[in-house]
C-alpha cells in the first residue's frame, strides 16, 4: 500500500478491531491518492507496487516504462514501441538467464501513450491504463499466460503476449444461426432485421477472391490478399474460415466486435462446420440450428424455388443430409428449431433471444464522460481499480476519483474484454465495495 509512517501505523492499528476492514483500506488508499496530488506523500504508482525493477530496465523515463513481474519473467511495457513508434511496446526479461526476449504480439495494439499505469490482475493478465485518454481508449488488457496465449506459444514456438481492448458495459451475445439450404433461416433472419432494425447487424466476411462488379470493400466483403489472411488465421484472428473454389472465406473476430461496438447484436449465418469452429473459439455466442420438419419437405422447398439445375439440387441435398446429421451433435447447438410453420418458428426464435416489443438497443451505453489525465495514480482493491483522474466536464478539477469494477469482465484476446463498469466515487462518503455510487449514468 506504499509507505506507512509511525502515525499512519498507529492509526491503522487502532482501527483493526473495526468490522469493515475493506472500507478502512479503501479510505487510506483514497487519502493517499489525494496526498499524492498535493505532494504530501510518496507516490505508490503501479510500477512501484509490482515488484523490483532490475538494473537492466530503464525505469526513469517519466512514466513511459513499467515493469511487471510474473514468476520468472519481467514484462516491460513501454509507452512507445521503438520499432513502430505508434503503439505501446512489450519486452520480456528472463530473470534466470538475464536475457531479453521480444515476444510475438497478437491482438490489436494500443496506441502509444506518454504515460500509463499497469496493474497485475492475476498471473496471466495485466491491466494497462493509458493516460490522456477517454474511457473508450484507456483500458487495455495484456494477456501473458491465458489459454489463448499458451495455445499460440505452442503453435508458433515462441513467447507470445496478446492485447485486448477493454470496453465499458456489456453487449448481448452474438447469434450463430445454421441450417441447410432451403430450411428458411434467411427468411427468419430477415424478419428479425425488419422487426428490430436497430438491434441486429451482420459481420462483414473476408475473402481472397477479387471483387465483382459493384462490390465494395468493407461493405460486401473485406477483400484481402491470401498471404495476409493466412497470417491472420495463424494469429488466431479468425473465428472460422473455409476454402471455396480456391479462395479463402472467413469471419474475423474484429468483424464481429465492430458490430458490437456499434451497439448492435451480431448475427452469423454460417454452415455447421463454421459453427463448430466458432464454438471452439473464445466467442461467447448463442448457437441455433434451424431444421426442416422432414428431409422430404426440405427437398420439396428446394425444388419449389425453380432456380437451380438438377445437379445443383442434388448437391444441396447431399450437403443438407450431412448438415442435418451434424446438427444433432451433442454440445454444438444450444437450440434446435423445427421450421414447420414459419410464424410459429419465428416466435420461438424471438423467445430464445428474449425479444419483446419496443426493444431497440442491444446493450447498455456509457457516455464518454471520463478523460484520464496524463498523471493518474492507480491502486487496486480486490476486483476494483481506484483511479484519480480528470472528468471531461470538469477539466479544472484536480481530484476526481473513479472506481473500475472488473468483477464481471469477460471475453479477451484477440477480441474485446467487455463487462467493465466505471463509476465516480466520493472519497469522504463512499465505500468502494458498497452500493453508494455516483455513477456514469448508463442507459438502456
Amino acid at each position: 500500500m506504499g509507505y506507512e509512517g509511525p502515525l499512519q501505523k498507529k492509526k491503522i492499528n487502532s482501527l483493526l478491531g473495526c468490522h469493515n476492514l475493506r472500507f478502512i483500506r479503501f479510505k487510506y488508499l483514497i487519502e493517499g491518492l489525494f496526498l499524492i496530488s498535493m505532494g504530501e506523500a510518496p507516490a505508490f504508482f503501479a510500477d512501484n507496487l509490482l515488484g523490483d525493477i532490475p538494473k537492466e530496465v530503464d525505469s526513469k523515463s517519466k512514466g513511459n516504462e513499467t515493469a511487471i513481474t510474473v514468476g520468472s519473467k519481467i514484462y516491460v511495457i513501454d509507452g512507445v514501441d521503438h520499432e513502430s513508434g505508434s503503439t505501446i511496446g512489450v519486452r520480456i526479461l528472463d530473470k534466470s538467464s538475464r536475457e531479453w526476449i521480444n515476444p510475438i504480439v497478437l491482438g490489436t495494439k494500443p496506441k502509444s501513450s506518454k504515460h500509463h499505469s499497469a496493474v497485475l490482475l492475476n498471473d496471466d493478465c495485466v491491466l494497462v491504463v493509458r493516460g490522456n485518454s477517454t474511457s473508450s481508449e484507456c483500458f487495455w488488457f495484456l494477456e501473458v499466460g491465458t489459454p489463448f496465449v499458451r495455445e499460440h506459444e505452442k503453435t508458433l514456438g515462441n513467447e507470445v503476449v496478446a492485447w485486448s481492448k477493454g470496453v465499458l458495459g456489456n453487449v448481448e451475445k452474438p447469434i450463430v444461426i445454421s441450417g441447410p439450404s432451403g430450411v428458411g433461416k434467411g427468411t427468419l433472419i430477415s424478419e428479425l432485421m425488419k422487426e428490430f432494425p436497430s438491434m441486429f447487424g451482420f459481420s462483414v466476411s473476408h475473402t481472397t477472391r477479387a471483387p465483382r462488379e459493384k462490390e465494395q470493400d468493407g461493405i460486401h466483403y473485406h477483400f484481402t490478399d491470401r498471404n495476409v489472411m493466412e497470417r491472420e488465421i495463424k494469429d488466431g484472428k479468425f473465428l472460422e474460415f473455409a476454402s471455396v473454389h480456391g479462395n479463402l472465406y472467413g469471419t474475423s473476430v474484429e468483424a464481429v466486435e465492430v458490430v458490437a461496438d456499434a451497439g448492435k447484436r451480431c448475427i452469423l449465418d454460417i454452415d455447421v462446420q463454421g459453427a463448430r469452429s466458432v464454438r471452439a473459439s473464445a466467442l461467447d455466442a448463442i448457437f441455433i440450428f434451424i431444421s426442416p420438419p422432414s428431409f422430404e419437405e426440405l427437398e420439396k422447398r428446394l425444388r419449389a424455388r425453380a432456380t437451380e439445375t438438377e445437379e445443383q439440387i442434388q448437391k444441396r441435398l447431399r450437403n443438407a443430409r450431412a448438415e442435418l446429421e451434424q446438427g444433432k451433435s451433442s454440445g454444438l447447438f444450444d437450440h434446435i428449431l423445427v421450421n414447420d410453420d414459419l410464424e410459429t418458428c419465428y416466435e420461438k426464435l424471438k423467445s430464445i433471444l428474449c425479444l419483446r416489443e419496443g426493444v431497440k438497443s442491444a446493450r447498455d451505453t456509457f457516455p464518454e464522460l471520463v478523460d484520464l489525465s496524463i498523471e493518474h495514480p492507480v491502486s487496486k482493491i480486490d476486483q476494483k481499480l481506484l483511479i484519480n483522474c480528470t472528468a471531461a466536464e470538469h477539466e479544472t478539477t484536480s481530484n476526481n476519483m473513479y472506481a473500475l469494477d472488473l468483477s464481471l469482465r469477460k471475453g479477451g484476446a484477440p477480441g474485446r474484454t467487455r463487462g467493465l463498469n466505471m463509476y465516480a466515487i466520493n472519497p469522504l462518503t463512499d465505500d468502494v465495495n458498497g452500493d453508494n455510487r455516483l455513477s456514469l449514468h448508463h442507459t438502456s
